[in-house]
C-alpha cells in the first residue's frame, strides 16, 4: 500500500481545506508514492517518535501536531524540530500531520472528548460559514433519480443528521443543437423543448470536483447544464470546538471529577463554582482561549479546554465555569482516534500507537 493511500482516506475524514490559515497540516517529510511498511501514531511527531518507529519498522508517523509550522530557513540540528526533521529524512520516515483540520470536524478531537464524557445532541461551537455551495442541474424526468442518486453517492444532500436531501421543480428547457453534436433529444439545427426537472442540492466545498464528476457521469445530456453557487449558511458539523448536553444535570464537583478521571490528571484549573447544575458543556482540545465568548454567548455551564492565561480566566465573568486539563491531556485521546479510523480502512495492515510521552509539561505533586 502506497503512504498516498492512507494520507488520501484520512484528507476524505478531515479535508485540508479545513486547516487554519497559520496551520502546516499534511505531509510534512517523505514520499507519498513509497510503500508504506507501518504506520504510528502520535499526537507530537518528535525525535524520540522518528527513532521508535525506525526500530518498528514503520515508515509513516501520522501525528497530530504538525512537526514544522514555519519554514526553516537552515536545517543543521540546533533545535529538536530540525533534528526530527534529518532523521526522518535521513531514514526515509514519512511524517504526516493532521491538525486544526481534524480539530473542526465533529467526530475528530472534540468528538472524541465529547463521547468519553458522555455528551449528547452535540454540534460545532463555532459553526465554519461559507463553506457550503449550492447546485442546480436540469434533467429529463425519466432520468431524474439517476442523476440524483448518482450525487448523493458523491456526498452532496446532506442537512444536519439528514441525507439524500433535495428539492425538484419541473419546467421546460430549449436548446438548439448545432453541427457535430449528439443530442439527447431533439434535431440538429432546431430549437428543441424539453420537459425538465430541476434538482437543486448543497455540498461541502471540498467535495465539489467528485460531485460534478458523479452528476455528468449520470447525466443524459451531451453538454450538462448547471450552475454552483456559494452560501453563506453555517455548517453545523464544522467548526472550531464542541457543546453538547449530558444526558442528566450533575453537580459541579461531580463533574469535574469525571473530568479528572476521563483526562487522567491530578489536578484541573478552574474558575470559581457558581453552585448550580451542569448540563451544557462545551469542549476545545488544546488552546481554546478563543472561543470563550462563543461558550459564553451559548449557555454553556462549563467549557473545559487548555492553555488558559491567568487574565482570560475573568472572562468567564461567573457565567460559566472554564476548566483548563492541560494541553497535552486535553488531545491524548487523538492518538486513540487515529488508530481506530485507521484499523477501520485498512484492518490488515500494522497500525500502532506510539508508546513515547511526548509531553513536555510535568508536574511535581
Amino acid at each position: 500500500m502506497k503512504i498516498a493511500e492512507i494520507t488520501s482516506y484520512l484528507e476524505t475524514i478531515a479535508p485540508p481545506s479545513l486547516q487554519e490559515q497559520y496551520d502546516n497540516a499534511g505531509l510534512i517529510t517523505g514520499n507519498a508514492i513509497d510503500e508504506c511498511t507501518g504506520i504510528i501514531c502520535s499526537l507530537d511527531a518528535t525525535e524520540e517518535v522518528v527513532k521508535e518507529a525506525i526500530e518498528k519498522k514503520c515508515n509513516l508517523i501520522v501525528a497530530h501536531h504538525p512537526i514544522v509550522f514555519r519554514g526553516l530557513k537552515k536545517i543543521n540540528g540546533k533545535d529538536y524540530v530540525e533534528r526530527t526533521v534529518i532523521t526522518a529524512i535521513k531514514n526515509d520516515i514519512a511524517i504526516y500531520a493532521i491538525h486544526t483540520n481534524l480539530d473542526n470536524v465533529l467526530q475528530g478531537v472534540n468528538g472524541k472528548i465529547a463521547a468519553l464524557l458522555g455528551l449528547q445532541n452535540i454540534s460545532a461551537l463555532s459553526p465554519r460559514e461559507n463553506i457550503l455551495k449550492k447546485l442546480f442541474t436540469f434533467v429529463p424526468p425519466d432520468k431524474a433519480e439517476q442523476v440524483r442518486n448518482a450525487i448523493f453517492s458523491a456526498g452532496a444532500g446532506y442537512i444536519g443528521n439528514y441525507s439524500e436531501c433535495s428539492f425538484n421543480s419541473e419546467g421546460i428547457g430549449t436548446f438548439k443543437a448545432g453541427a457535430g453534436t449528439h443530442p439527447y433529444a431533439g434535431k440538429i439545427g432546431e430549437r428543441h423543448h424539453e420537459n425538465e426537472v430541476r434538482i437543486e442540492v448543497i455540498f461541502p466545498a471540498w467535495i465539489e470536483a467528485s460531485v460534478i464528476r458523479a452528476m455528468k457521469a449520470s447525466h443524459p445530456y451531451e453538454e450538462v447544464a448547471y450552475d454552483i453557487v456559494p452560501l453563506t449558511n453555517e455548517h453545523p458539523s464544522v467548526g472550531s470546538g464542541i457543546i453538547g448536553e449530558l444526558p442528566e444535570a450533575v453537580d459541579e464537583t461531580e463533574f469535574l471529577e469525571k473530568v479528572k478521571e476521563v483526562f487522567k490528571v491530578p489536578v484541573v484549573r478552574h474558575t470559581r463554582f457558581l453552585k448550580k447544575p451542569v448540563r451544557k458543556v462545551a469542549v476545545c482540545g488544546g488552546a481554546g482561549s478563543f472561543l470563550v465568548p462563543k461558550a459564553l454567548a451559548s449557555g454553556t455551564d462549563i467549557y473545559i479546554t487548555a492553555d488558559m492565561k491567568y487574565h482570560e480566566f475573568f472572562d468567564a465573568n461567573d457565567l460559566m465555569v472554564i476548566a483548563d486539563v492541560g494541553h497535552f491531556e486535553s488531545e491524548q485521546f487523538t492518538i486513540d482516534l487515529l488508530k481506530e479510523v485507521l484499523e477501520q480502512k485498512f484492518p490488515n495492515f500494522a497500525v500502532l500507537k506510539t508508546r513515547v510521552k511526548t509531553n513536555p509539561v510535568k508536574y511535581f505533586i
